[in-house]
């Protein structure tokens, strides 16, 4: 990943010495989040907070009952620490920061729940979406009073999109989208965490000309999801739970808004944004195919569309090694094309 964010750098145009800027901060992060996950993975066990596995997945996941979860718990502070240590607390930072935090505040209740009730349905989805827009129109708020000439997209080509009001209902839904996108990727040893680390160098790299600020940022939680690698690589000691998955998506949406960089994110998102559809094709096909006895059809053997690759008798390792190569694609097609 250091040779992927130097030559991610020299794509975009900076300089050798420029580019330590970015790995630098992934290094540190890195390093720091696989340190303490030799100490935070232990701690859950000895919290007994064990994954509860669902029983109408696949029937291979089932031997993972019982590993640690919510190790988002511990490589997100840590990667939000260095960044803003690394940025002086600056303000920028700390919303992106906040806002990270607060979604990480939702999946860590909802991980708790699952873990004190030993079912796999944790705090209901009502309040899981009601407790993402709240945060959500907290950051579009202060975007609006901070950044009032944020009311533009920016498209390819230097075409500026007037939105107007429109603006915060898109970084709203944007928000909620992406954070319950990169929750739908984490299904698979080490899936969301190398898929995500690669967007986020990807967005760091494409943010760096404009906002060193937010590129830090990025460097930090890509590198804090390669040090959460170390433990959660197949077969994983520890999961990230929904207190990591729905961080990491909020953050690379954050990050996204501020820095208008929302069509790039859209590309370096292929992956999560494919997971989400196959999810609505899948619930949709079973609704439209319903027959009087209530029982429809499948589209795919199972959603996400990761697991209809493994039932499809892909394993794991198949499908996590491509995911990582095809988010590696879209990262250079973002950045090119930024």
């Amino acid at each position: 990943m250091t040779i992927a964010a130097l030559i991610l750098d020299r794509v975009g145009g900076r300089s050798w010495s420029e580019a330590i800027s970015l790995t630098t901060p992934l290094w540190i992060s890195g390093l720091a989040s696989a340190g303490v996950g030799f100490w935070g993975v232990p701690f859950l066990k000895a919290l007994k907070a064990g994954q509860i596995i669902r029983e109408d997945g696949p029937q291979s996941h089932l031997k993972k009952a019982g590993t640690p979860t919510m190790g988002g718990a511990f490589f997100v502070p840590v990667a939000l620490l260095i960044a803003l240590v690394l940025t002086g607390f600056s303000s920028d930072a700390m919303a992106v920061s906040l806002l990270t935090l607060g979604y990480a505040a939702i999946g860590f209740v909802d991980d708790w729940q699952i873990i004190r009730q030993k079912s796999n349905k944790g705090i209901s989805p009502r309040m899981k979406l009601g407790l993402q827009i709240g945060f959500a129109i907290a950051f579009c708020l202060w975007l609006i009073m901070t950044h009032p000439t944020l009311t533009t997209l920016a498209l390819p080509l230097g075409i500026m999109l007037p939105l107007g009001s429109l603006f915060a209902l898109l970084a709203c839904f944007v928000l909620v989208a992406e954070s319950n996108a990169t929750n739908l990727t984490d299904g698979m040893d080490g899936l969301a965490g190398g898929t995500v680390a690669i967007a986020f160098l990807g967005l760091g790299a494409i943010v760096a000309p404009t906002n060193s600020d937010l590129m830090i940022f990025c460097a930090c939680m890509s590198g804090s999801c390669l040090g959460f690698l170390v433990h959660n690589r197949n077969p994983a000691r520890v999961f990230m739970g929904d207190t990591g998955s729905l961080a990491l998506g909020g953050g690379l949406a954050a990050v996204g808004l501020l820095s208008n960089s929302l069509f790039s994110l859209l590309i370096l998102s292929g992956l999560f944004f494919w997971e989400t559809i196959s999810v609505i094709i899948q619930v949709s096909y079973f609704k439209a195919t319903k027959n009087s006895s209530g029982v429809g059809k499948r589209f795919f053997r199972m959603s996400p569309f990761h697991n209809h690759l493994e039932l499809s008798g892909w394993t794991e390792t198949q499908v996590v090694g491509w995911f990582y190569a095809i988010a590696a694609v879209l990262a250079a097609i973002g950045l090119a094309i930024r």
